[in-house]
């Protein structure tokens, strides 16, 4: 075989087969038998000259030469799609699959919600949501969008910034009634924290008042990496926490949560959007950034940036 056997039908193999680690899921997702899917993989890696995938009885993973040649073959994939789009014009390309990572909790709470009400609007347009707090790798991911929480340092991504999340400290009854209300920064040194192990510095708090800046210890006996079990130890009367206003409105408008100290206010959290260069022309991908950008913003305690 020579390069002209290198076709887009056995690269996409190659590439969903990398993506899913599997023969048999990708042919029972293009629909078609595992030898034609191992055939495609194995005329793509004589015609290219180097072995792509390791192959055992359990698992397919990535050669050393698979990893980089992956990487290519998804932009150039990637590039092929949207310049069927752009031929066919936006309005007709308003299908098929959009991929979104997100941070957990605001997944869960409100960007599940978005995207049910873009798809209400856009009926032929799948999305994939990823949930993670991780930071991943976006192409090797395969995600066209996401949206996080705090710095970003990946400076290959398309950045779009959305808007900063302000935080504040919060308490239910139950933990004031047993444990008493903190009336100074000082008296929070006598609770219970509940701390976000997955954020850095979350072994103290900073908090500015009108004339003082004061920086404390915050420690506890629960700890958790998941937005959602904060949400549940604070309403379960664990202890105290800083939270977004996003992950507890509605806690704190049947009265289950109360506002602590609300002279003084915590670092707030910049909201961003990470988009992958290559995908952010695709009509299906714009019309989902344009749409989450807009309505992101429209969130409990959300404070918009300039645009």
């Amino acid at each position: 075989m020579d390069k002209s056997d290198v076709t887009l039908e056995r690269m996409l193999s190659f590439v969903r087969v990398a993506e899913r680690c599997s023969l048999s899921a990708v042919a029972r997702e293009f629909g078609i038998g595992q030898s034609t899917v191992s055939r495609h993989v194995r005329e793509l890696e004589e015609a290219v000259g180097a072995p792509l995938l390791a192959r055992t009885t359990r698992r397919v993973t990535l050669t050393d030469e698979g990893r980089r040649y992956y990487i290519n073959c998804v932009q150039i994939l990637r590039l092929v799609e949207q310049a069927g789009d752009e031929a066919r014009g936006t309005s007709s390309a308003a299908a098929g699959m959009v991929r979104v990572s997100c941070t957990a909790a605001l997944g869960i709470l409100h960007i599940n919600r978005l995207i049910f009400d873009f798809q209400d609007r856009y009926p032929e347009i799948g999305v994939d949501l990823s949930l993670t707090d991780e930071r991943i790798d976006l192409v090797r991911e395969g995600v066209d969008i996401a949206i996080r929480l705090g710095p970003l340092t990946d400076s290959s991504m398309k950045l779009k910034t959305l808007g900063q999340s302000p935080r504040f400290l919060a308490a239910a009854p139950s933990y004031l009634s047993a444990r008493g209300r903190p009336a100074s920064v000082q008296d929070l040194q006598a609770h219970e924290g509940i701390r976000m192990t997955n954020i850095a510095g979350s072994d103290s708090l900073t908090l500015r008042g009108s004339d003082e800046v004061r920086t404390i210890p915050f420690e506890g006996r629960f700890q958790t990496d998941h937005g959602l079990a904060a949400r549940l130890a604070l309403a379960a009367g664990r202890g105290i926490a800083p939270v977004h206003h996003w992950l507890v409105d509605d806690l704190l408008a049947d009265g289950r949560l109360e506002i602590l100290l609300p002279d003084y206010s915590l670092p707030s959290v910049p909201l961003n959007m990470l988009i992958v260069p290559e995908r952010a022309n695709i009509a299906r991908v714009r019309l989902l950034i344009d749409y989450l950008a807009d309505e992101i913003v429209r969130l409990p305690g959300i404070s918009k940036s300039e645009r």
